[in-house]
């Protein structure tokens, strides 16, 4: 086989680039400084926890957003392997190929269909109840968002570099004030303090599990709300009645997989974490889970909880389906209308 991973790893990233060039934007700007900080890191291969000088940092954003500026009009390259081009978004054939290789290849669309590419080694690879569930271990190419866990069909593709630098992240951010909140009660099971790496290394484990289950529930959220969904979302972008499906739709995934086996497992670590990263939209629309949340840390009684988790699934399932044979019957409907139903159906 002629496998030129030089050559390959090249086209990959600039398609990186040229998804960062239309998606970076919609970051907040400490969010954005705090992500192209650690993409620099990840370049020029600084460990966690190294101070990374400023002025080195301030040169290579100003030549990154230059490139950006450049590549903003290209479309994505094919990616060629033993002579043969792909399409960039064909996973699964480029996987045949490069799965014998160790090498893992992923291209799609995440949220408001902006385009996530990368390369890395194949850690593990297993069948788990009809799912493919795919570990990449170190990463040769990667855009600025570099999701932890995403699915495309029934394959689960899960990032352990970008779980491990997303805690990173998460961690630093506490960091500024250490707050007594939900991400400080999961940091609190590791010794972030003096086994940087080891903790690092622990907590990555630990929640790599969690982000199969998510994605698991993403699956079975797809196979009751079928493809329309998608067509949905792709309808409304860049608007508040997005932020909201896209919300009721991960309470929905996460209803069906995430939360039941982290509370019968009682893997308290993760459900710590799942709650610090709730987005402000979610907490919103499930306000019951917060309050059983907040009951459950005051008196270790897990029974509201449960109780709560348990009657969501059938909830989120019933307001995904009302908002979309709504829309299906009247593409035209006015969004107002949907925002309500959302609104007046919180749990």
């Amino acid at each position: 086989m002629n496998l030129n991973l030089s050559n390959i790893k090249d086209i990959v990233q600039t398609n990186c680039h040229i998804a960062d060039s239309n998606a970076a934007g919609n970051y907040t700007m400490c969010i954005y400084l705090l992500k192209m900080r650690e993409l620099y890191r990840w370049e020029s291969g600084y460990d966690y926890g190294d101070a990374i000088p400023g002025e080195e940092v301030g040169s290579w954003l100003r030549m990154r957003e230059e490139l950006w500026e450049s590549l903003a009009e290209n479309e994505f390259s094919s990616i060629p392997i033993d002579g043969v081009e792909y399409d960039p978004f064909d996973s699964q054939s480029i996987n045949d190929i490069l799965k014998p290789q160790r090498l893992v290849y992923s291209g799609g669309l995440g949220r408001n269909t902006h385009a996530h590419f990368f390369l890395g080694v194949l850690e593990r690879h297993e069948q788990f109840n009809g799912f493919e569930i795919i570990v990449v271990a170190d990463e040769y190419a990667r855009d600025l968002t570099a999701p932890p866990a995403m699915s495309q069909g029934t394959t689960i593709y899960i990032r352990r570099e970008a779980m491990r630098r997303l805690i990173w992240e998460k961690y630093e951010q506490w960091l500024w004030n250490k707050p007594n909140n939900a991400l400080g009660r999961a940091l609190d099971f590791y010794d972030f303090e003096n086994e940087l790496e080891h903790s690092l290394t622990k907590m990555t484990d630990r929640e790599l599990n969690a982000a199969i289950l998510h994605e698991i529930g993403e699956v079975k959220a797809h196979d009751i709300l079928g493809s329309e969904w998608e067509e949905l979302l792709f309808a409304l972008p860049h608007s508040k009645l997005e932020l909201q499906l896209r919300s009721v739709r991960d309470h929905l995934a996460d209803s069906l997989s995430t939360l039941p086996i982290i509370l019968e497992e009682e893997n308290i670590p993760s459900l710590h974490f799942y709650i610090a990263n709730l987005t402000h939209m979610r907490k919103d629309l499930f306000p019951g889970l917060m309050s059983a949340y907040e009951d459950w840390v005051k008196t270790s009684n897990f029974s509201k909880l449960k109780g709560v988790v348990e009657k969501s699934a059938s909830h989120w399932e019933k307001i995904c389906l009302s908002v979309l044979n709504i829309w299906k019957q009247d593409n035209n409907i006015d969004k107002q209308a949907l925002i309500d139903i959302i609104d007046n159906n919180k749990l």
